[in-house]
């Protein structure tokens, strides 16, 4: 059992690490296409390169806690990792609404498809 323990943590270890590279590669290429599009005639926006990093700051946060929560709950649950826990995923959720409010301007369940859904059942 030891054994499984320690390829789940290094398993948990690997999705965080995961986590970081998607959010420093998805950086580093909406940075080269912002900088490489200013050099040709039609030049990209400051608010597209805001909404390209938030998706990859979203992606990378979302993968970030699936690897927290397989840390937690299979290596160690006590209610101290628990608690850290749900701290993160309040702190990541927090996160999340802001940039999707900062890209989409407007909070998820604002969406037009949503909207569709509520009058097909009425």
């Amino acid at each position: 059992m030891e054994e499984l323990q320690v390829y789940i943590e290094y398993t948990a270890k690997f999705i965080e690490v995961a986590g970081i590279i998607t959010i420093v590669i998805w950086t580093l290429i909406a940075m080269g296409r912002f900088i490489f599009s200013i050099q040709k005639s039609k030049p990209r926006s400051y608010r597209l390169l805001r909404q390209e990093l938030g998706k990859g700051i979203l992606l990378g946060l979302e993968i970030l806690v699936a690897g927290d929560i397989i840390a937690t709950v299979v290596t160690e649950p006590t209610m101290d990792r628990v608690l850290a826990l749900g701290v993160i995923v309040l702190i990541r959720t927090f996160l999340s609404f802001s940039i999707e409010l900062e890209i989409e301007g407007k909070f998820p369940w604002q969406r037009e498809g949503h909207e569709s859904r509520l009058n097909k059942e009425d």
